[in-house]
């Protein structure tokens, strides 16, 4: 049976499989080191729509549709959405699964949604109250960019703490496991993160805002599972590029824990890095998403990896938030996903 354990996890008793996983990126991510690993590949960053947004609401729908077919069902299969993106109101995911007439529960928690999205899918799952629903989330270069900084006309240089917002998406229909997806990854467990603030106000530094939630979070997996780093395979955060990487290893060593073996970073998998100038990684709702989609089930299903800890990081602002001179606070959240085999 399902199992609430320490202050913030849940362990499934009956694990709900990844049936279907669809990724869908842009130009940029398409000619990065995972290429070969998502399902479309988009030359255009408009989708064929004629702006940022309407381009990632046509990604969203492409990308939610074929998570279904990759998992040989119907969209009335699907009981539930859960999804979201960077722009205000949630208008990306919105105009994109508009006409898919399935119920839905919009999400905001920044970069960190496709940790919330899975979460909430398989605690849905898990508990019976459905036998399909798709976590999906986005994000867009152009349209993430216009909101959070400046207008891509305007040219402005980047400081090196930047990070480059991923134009990319991931969907994934979380079912029920039965003897024909029994081999697929399952998510085994969650821990639910809490929102850190250690007054960063610095929004071209994503990453140190985000670490230490990132870190807050991995340390209560470990203790409410009763585990240790080497437990998993993998531990892969979301979005913390190269300045975060570095926060986070030093605040769980610093907790007893060394992750430096374990871990390594979807926004610094998704580019080259020096090759692609995008200063220290990559981020956005997309980044996290696509990787996972596209790479890291991979990875697992074929058992080069039994079992990781996939850890997308959110940085809680809002250019109101930001222009009144507050804080960034940020939010992470643990999914642990594991073979079929285990």
């Amino acid at each position: 049976m399902n199992e609430s354990i320490g202050k913030q996890s849940i362990r499934f008793g009956t694990p709900p499989v990844i049936s279907g996983a669809s990724s869908t990126v842009g130009p940029k991510e398409s000619d990065g080191p995972l290429s070969a690993y998502f399902d479309e590949k988009v030359e255009d960053a408009t989708f064929g729509q004629d702006s940022w947004e309407k381009g990632e609401s046509e990604m969203v729908r492409r990308t939610v549709l074929h998570a279904i077919q990759k998992a040989n069902r119907k969209q009335n299969d699907v009981k539930y959405i859960y999804g979201g993106d960077l722009n205000g109101q949630l208008i990306g995911t919105t105009f994109g699964i508009k006409d898919l007439n399935i119920p839905v529960f919009g999400l905001y928690g920044a970069c960190s949604t496709c940790g919330e999205a899975l979460s909430l899918a398989a605690m849905t799952v898990a508990a019976g109250y459905a036998e399909h629903v798709i976590a999906v989330a986005s994000s867009h270069y152009g349209s993430a960019e216009k909101q959070f900084r400046f207008p891509l006309e305007y040219g402005n240089q980047r400081p090196l703490s930047a990070t480059w917002t991923v134009t990319g998406c991931g969907a994934f229909l979380i079912s029920n496991p039965t003897p024909e997806n029994s081999n697929k990854p399952h998510i085994s467990a969650v821990t639910t993160g809490k929102i850190v603030d250690y007054g960063i106000k610095d929004s071209f530094n994503m990453g140190a805002s985000m670490a230490p939630a990132a870190a807050d979070a991995i340390f209560q997996n470990f203790a409410d599972l009763d585990v240790r780093p080497e437990y998993y395979d993998k531990i892969i955060t979301g979005d913390l590029g190269k300045i975060g990487q570095e926060i986070l290893i030093k605040l769980l060593y610093q907790q007893g824990y060394d992750i430096s073996s374990q871990h390594t970073d979807c926004g610094l998998m998704i580019y080259d890095n020096e090759a692609q100038d995008t200063h220290s990684g990559g981020s956005g709702c997309g980044c996290s998403a696509a990787t996972l989609a596209g790479y890291i089930l991979k990875q697992v299903e074929d058992g080069i990896w039994k079992r990781v800890l996939f850890v997308p990081t959110g940085a809680l602002l809002s250019t109101v938030s930001f222009n009144e001179g507050q804080t960034i606070p940020g939010i992470a959240h643990c999914v642990v996903i594991e073979n079929g085999e285990l």
